[in-house]
């Protein structure tokens, strides 16, 4: 299996596309674009479970790795989504080592974690060995998105397992009491970002970041090794606003 954690383990900065859309085609064209990973987001996209189920199907002849963000740190939900054949989990609000122990067992089988065994869609698409390949092969990514979190993040990174943290900074922003967007020049902000980095080489775990294809390079010299450079509602609508605005110059 073609992983994240395996990309990692090249040494690879891994450079990713969100789908917040319903459409399976968008989710098809995605993973097939050259990402290394494309996420479905079950937190605030628009999939339900069934929908996020018919788009890692799309994903399946692409090459990106399917990974998918759920809606919370709920061991039913991501137990379904890695079944459907997601590599990899990106988990909200993970704001204590217990929160992150949670994420883990979720992800694991045991004797790692309490995973319960029917992988009924990835056992078909990875084969007869992905029950002994899962634990190793599956990321276990929770989200830095506060300000608690970020203070006590050494703490949350001590927990076995943790493959990726995955820094949300709009939520982070809010909790510092700033404006919500991809970054923000406050030193608050900055400084946390610096914070979790530093952690994150202490701790042996890949930073991640939600971000932008303009911000790309800042964050990989930053640290990020996993980061997030589009998304299909952004395009969507940054692609009709632009051609409204050539056709309105051209007709005018």
């Amino acid at each position: 299996m073609r992983s994240l954690k395996s990309l990692w383990g090249e040494g690879k900065t891994t450079l990713g596309a969100w789908v917040s859309l319903r459409d399976p085609l968008v989710a098809e064209v995605a993973g097939s674009a050259g990402f290394d990973y494309v996420c479905i987001d079950m937190q605030h996209g628009l999939q339900d479970l069934a929908q996020a189920m018919v788009a890692l199907h799309a994903m399946a002849g692409g090459t990106a790795v399917p990974i998918v963000r759920v809606p919370w740190n709920e061991p039913g939900i991501i137990g379904r989504v890695l079944d459907a054949g997601a590599l990899g989990v990106i988990i909200p609000m993970v704001n204590t080592p217990d929160d992150a122990r949670r994420a883990v067992e979720a992800c694991r089988y045991a004797p790692a974690g309490a995973r319960s065994f029917g992988p009924l869609t990835a056992g078909a698409r990875y084969g007869g060995s992905y029950a002994a390949e899962a634990n190793d092969a599956i990321a276990c990514i929770p989200m830095i998105e506060t300000r608690g979190a970020v203070e006590i993040v050494d703490d949350i990174l001590d927990v076995p397992g943790i493959d990726a943290v995955y820094i949300g900074p709009a939520d982070l922003s809010l909790t510092y009491g700033l404006p919500p967007g991809l970054d923000n020049p406050a030193d608050e902000f900055q400084s946390a970002l610096k914070t979790v980095v530093a952690a994150c080489e202490r701790h042996n775990v890949v930073p991640g970041i939600h971000s932008h294809s303009s911000l790309a390079g800042m964050r990989r010299s930053g640290g990020f090794r996993m980061i997030t450079v589009s998304s299909d509602s952004t395009i969507v609508m940054q692609g009709l606003r632009g051609e409204l605005k050539s056709a309105r110059e051209a007709a005018s």
